[in-house]
């Protein structure tokens, strides 16, 4: 309901004459710019450049970055700014103001709502064909997929913390036919060396030591099986997220 709820308040609103120059404020937004009309991304944040981080972080690369400042954003002259549903308030009440035409997003959280998302957005952008190009893709990929295991399996996070219902990772464990183990509280040690036969997916590990993930190389979990799945594709839902899927699901 939320996702067509998005579609809807994005599709009555007045198009920009020419939204030519976007500027993105949020690690989402601005992937699903570079993703839909990257030659329209006059800017997007820092983050976006990080591959750890962003599933577009190569077309970002070439793409300049910009703070959330009210007058660093005015400076690029947008006709249109992306953002996330609560990030950046200030800076986002200031440009309104100035008449800026601003769209905020909420992250999707399954994947009708990033067909969803992908739709209203690629309308808003111009891009309504390689919106279709990029679901197609999406469902593609997961109608590849094998046939469901329904593996009891724990996304972690940092520190322990489970991947609970209603979460994108629980979507991707869904979609990838397994049965999500966790409900989104943080795990003891104990706890996870409590359940075996549970499947521990986690993503790549640090190339630095991290007090954050350091219990798992504990030897009492030395005998869960694991999967690793780059954070890029789970941070932010996208039509890249079905990537993650298949990556569980082989």
């Amino acid at each position: 309901m939320r996702a067509l709820t998005l579609v809807a308040l994005l599709l009555a609103a007045p198009l920009p004459a020419t939204a030519q120059r976007v500027v993105s404020l949020n690690l989402c937004t601005d992937q699903y710019l570079l993703a839909l009309a990257p030659q329209k991304a006059t800017a997007v944040t820092f983050l976006a450049r990080d591959p750890e981080l962003s599933a577009m972080a190569t077309a970002a690369a070439t793409v300049p970055t910009v703070r959330a400042d009210a007058e660093a954003v005015l400076a690029l002259h947008p006709d249109l700014v992306l953002a996330g549903r609560w990030g950046a308030r200030a800076t986002l009440d200031a440009l309104a103001r100035r008449g800026v035409a601003i769209e905020r997003i909420d992250p999707p959280a399954d994947f009708p709502a990033i067909r969803a998302t992908t739709l209203a957005l690629g309308a808003r952008l111009g891009a309504t064909a390689r919106a279709a190009a990029l679901l197609a893709e999406m469902d593609a990929t997961l109608a590849a997929l094998p046939p469901p295991t329904h593996q009891p399996a724990i996304a972690l996070e940092p520190r322990g913390y489970s991947a609970g219902p209603g979460s994108l990772r629980a979507a991707v464990l869904d979609a990838a036919g397994l049965e999500n183990a966790g409900d989104g509280s943080q795990l003891s040690l104990e706890a996870l060396a409590a359940r075996p036969a549970v499947l521990l997916v986690l993503a790549p590990p640090p190339p630095f030591p991290s007090r954050a993930t350091e219990f798992l190389s504990h030897p009492l979990l030395a005998h869960h099986r694991r999967r690793t799945v780059p954070a890029a594709l789970t941070i932010c839902g996208g039509p890249w997220t079905a990537r993650a899927v298949a990556q569980l699901a082989r």
